[in-house]
């Protein structure tokens, strides 16, 4: 194993955070806990004051510093650092990665850090086993900037228990840097289904420091599409699935109908597409209409892909706030959460675009970029599993094909195989995830499980 190289004190944060949290961590099963109970009345945390009436958050990749020093001169209300959806977590990546959080510690632009989620593992450093990613981009994190506001995006949160976690870890780390309780602020990213049905009992579990909840719209896709499985006929491709879908307005506005009632603040999605330098304003007019749609709903802020959509979505949240949603029953809102188009017939071209999808982020993936610019979008981890979660959900239904035939895993294969051959990395995740009997959670860890078994292979 290659070693992080880290400062002292960041060593021993990350030491103090695994000593008490690690049997915990080894402990979450989301998918094993019950629903938790309706919480009691409650506010969430004040916004803090540096992020009040904020419109655009400009999102950059945590290890690409030339971007990060464009977004701290831009016109961006705050920027994202982000360990996440746009990361590749090489060894090089995470180690410039925590270099840019002493970068951008050293501005004055507000600034937000997205951790890896709970489940991923940091390979290159071991605290009793493989070190807690999450654990150790927080650690960087706050001591990179312990004497200002910090604030933190909490990716794919499902469970209160994952969400103990994250309030005992922030805790933890308060204490060790000598701050006070609850001086990190987070948002809470609501990325999965489970997520959705929780979202008041997660604001409640993290309500001292919590201030918001996030809609990443393509993760809670990705979500939505290992909670459906096989078993209902072939989901809608992504061309399908805009916000304006029954099950993707219900999403949307039941993240923003507990904000209302709890007093938090609902931030909308991230506008994600590149627009054609010689033609740019049929990208940015979209992007604009997307957050007038937010904001109507009443979102009130939304992250910008590029630092050129940030007019654009600061635009879309400049009127006059709307009126509260109103209440809706629990049961109506879980009936259309689950209203999706019904099954057709799927193009030929959807799938190949799809698997073509998920085969080009991934070969990024693995020479250590986070991002692709395909097709006018944006496309990261979270789009890439969307299209291995949506090849998987068609293999496993037998999806029908336009023109005759089903989406068999010879004929998946097939169509991969015109693309690139068998042995390349990229193919071989693709078809572990797509080929297995259920939907394997995130692609990254996958990918590390698999390189690992590939090196102890016998010759």
């Amino acid at each position: 194993m290659t070693v992080l190289s880290l400062p002292h004190d960041v060593h021993a944060l990350l030491e103090t955070l695994h000593h008490a949290l690690r049997p915990r961590w080894e402990a979450l099963d989301p998918g094993g806990q019950p629903a938790p109970p309706p919480p009691p009345d409650y506010r969430a945390a004040p916004v803090p004051d540096d992020l009040r009436g904020r419109r655009v958050e400009l999102i950059v990749e945590a290890s690409d510093l030339e971007a990060l020093e464009v977004a701290l001169n831009s016109g961006a209300d705050a920027v994202v650092l982000d360990f996440d959806d746009t990361f590749a977590p090489t060894r090089a990546n995470v180690e410039r990665g925590y270099r840019a959080l002493r970068m951008a510690a050293a501005g004055t632009r507000p600034l937000l850090v997205r951790p890896r989620a709970l489940y991923a593992v940091e390979e290159h450093l071991t605290f009793g086993g493989p070190a807690i990613a999450a654990l150790c981009d927080l650690g960087a994190a706050l001591a990179a900037r312990p004497a200002q506001p910090m604030h933190v995006y909490i990716p794919k949160l499902e469970t209160v228990e994952e969400a103990q976690v994250w309030d005992d870890a922030l805790t933890l780390a308060e204490h060790h840097l000598g701050l006070p309780h609850n001086a990190v602020r987070v948002c809470l990213q609501i990325e999965t289904y489970a997520g959705a049905l929780h979202a008041d009992a997660l604001l409640y579990a993290l309500r001292g420091r919590a201030f918001g909840l996030n809609a990443g719209r393509w993760d809670y896709v990705f979500s939505l599409t290992k909670r459906v499985g096989p078993g209902r006929g072939a989901m809608p491709p992504r061309s399908d699935l805009t916000m304006d879908v029954e099950a993707m307005r219900a999403y949307a506005e039941t993240l923003v109908r507990v904000c209302q009632r709890r007093g938090a603040q609902a931030i909308g999605g991230s506008a994600a597409v590149a627009p054609d330098p010689a033609n740019p304003q049929p990208a940015l007019d979209a992007v604009c209409a997307d957050k007038r749609r937010e904001a109507a709903q009443g979102f009130s802020a939304a992250w910008a892909g590029l630092p050129e959509l940030l007019d654009a979505v600061r635009e879309g949240f400049s009127g006059e706030a709307p009126p509260p949603l109103p209440e809706e029953p629990a049961p109506e809102t879980h009936r259309r959460l689950l209203a999706l188009p019904g099954p057709r017939p799927l193009a030929l071209t959807t799938v190949q675009d799809t698997i073509g999808l998920a085969l080009e982020v991934f070969g990024a993936w693995y020479t250590g970029r986070g991002v692709v610019v395909r097709g006018g979008r944006i496309e990261d981890t979270a789009t890439a599993e969307l299209a291995r979660a949506q090849l998987w959900q068609w293999v496993g239904c037998g999806a029908e094909l336009e023109g005759g035939g089903r989406l068999t895993p010879e004929r998946y294969l097939s169509e991969r195989r015109t693309l690139t051959d068998d042995l390349t990395p990229s193919a071989r995740l693709l078809d572990h995830l797509v080929l297995s009997h259920t939907c394997p959670e995130y692609f990254p860890r996958a990918a590390q499980l698999l390189q690992t078994a590939s090196q102890e292979a016998p010759v």
